[in-house]
């Protein structure tokens, strides 16, 4: 079994422009996704890199992935990182070139401490400090905890790749226009159904809770969760379906750290792209955002934990903290603590 993966909406259809043809069922609904926002990362001698990201709670922070805000091997933070929150009502508006936008610094990263920096690694995540709170505008999320994600439908959004034609062709319009779409939790890589095989298979990240969605062209020849399942001798309504209809999207370049809504929390975030090739359902054998492709997603009940501490708490709870170590609260204060390119 042969595969390629990278960290990287396109729809059934075209998600291109109003002025280039696309369907209209793709745009963003607004407010719903007015805290989806796009992440462009600048490293010196490098260039700028488009990401997504989603506005937390405390409307300070912003949940993304780990790979989107480090550099190769070697983790390295970017030298400038800008979040573009947008609410107007232009579905086509490029977030981080539109007038209506608003621009916020970022002036923290909180990388994973288990990522590896792999292409598939469960660990993929990172929250983002923002130089000053949110506009009121914008929507704030919290995380859905409620366990096990398989099988379970999904809202995704992203300002990644898009296609004129849809998933016959793959990503091959430009980034930065905020999508949407539906799909489903197929499995997880850790499930017990495989017995362990995908330890280790990809590297030596840990895949455990790694999920996978895949983009279903509503034909059995590109269903590819039961075509991998059926190698194992697996099958059935768990793995095996024609996708969720008009709305199925996968994921493309620069939808890296976009949300998973479930009842309009975030569930959890784009990491990468997968393929098996052909024999598994791929309609063209290349790594495009084509039917057939699996979409990799890092779950955020994971790493509930980490997310929370890396945001701003509320004053309440630093009035506790403070309270709580006395005259050494004042020292307190003291203390310091790749996705798609532009086209």
């Amino acid at each position: 079994m042969t595969w390629t993966a990278a960290n990287t909406i396109v729809g059934l259809g075209s998600s291109a422009t109003a002025l280039g043809g696309g369907d209209p069922i793709y745009g963003p609904i607004r407010p719903q996704h007015n805290g989806v926002v796009s992440i462009i990362s600048t490293y010196a001698g490098v260039g700028s890199f488009i990401c997504t990201g989603s506005l937390l709670s405390d409307r300070r922070s912003v949940v993304t992935a780990g790979h989107c805000v480090t550099d190769g091997d070697d983790l390295r933070r970017p030298d400038q990182t800008t979040v573009f929150f947008y609410g107007g009502d232009n579905p086509d508006a490029v977030l981080h070139a539109n007038a209506d936008a608003t621009a916020v610094a970022v002036t923290d990263y909180f990388v994973n401490p288990d990522y590896t920096g792999e292409v598939i690694d469960q660990n993929d995540v990172a929250v983002l400090r923002l130089a000053e709170f949110a506009p009121g505008y914008a929507t704030a999320y919290d995380i859905y905890d409620g366990g096990d994600l398989t099988g379970q439908g999904f809202n995704v959004a992203g300002v990644g790749r898009r296609s004129d034609t849809g998933g016959e062709v793959g990503h091959n319009l430009g980034s930065g226009i905020l999508r949407q779409g539906d799909n489903a939790y197929a499995f997880r890589l850790g499930d017990d159904d495989f017995g362990g095989f995908w330890d280790g298979f990809f590297g030596t990240a840990d895949v455990t809770f790694s999920y996978l969605s895949d983009f279903d062209s509503g034909l059995a020849l590109n269903d590819t969760s039961c075509r991998v399942a059926a190698a194992f001798g697996l099958g059935g309504a768990k793995y095996c379906g024609l996708g969720v209809g008009g709305l199925e999207v996968g994921t493309a370049p620069g939808d890296s750290g976009g949300p998973q809504f479930i009842d309009g929390r975030i569930a959890s975030i784009s990491s990468y792209g997968l393929s098996f090739g052909s024999a598994f359902g791929d309609v063209d054998d290349v790594l495009n955002s084509t039917f057939g492709e699996f979409n990799g997603l890092v779950p955020l009940f994971l790493h509930a934990d980490f997310i929370r501490s890396a945001m701003v708490p509320e004053p309440s709870a630093w009035a506790l903290m403070i309270g709580g170590f006395g005259l050494a609260g004042a020292g307190l204060r003291r203390r310091r603590g790749r996705a798609g390119a532009i086209p």
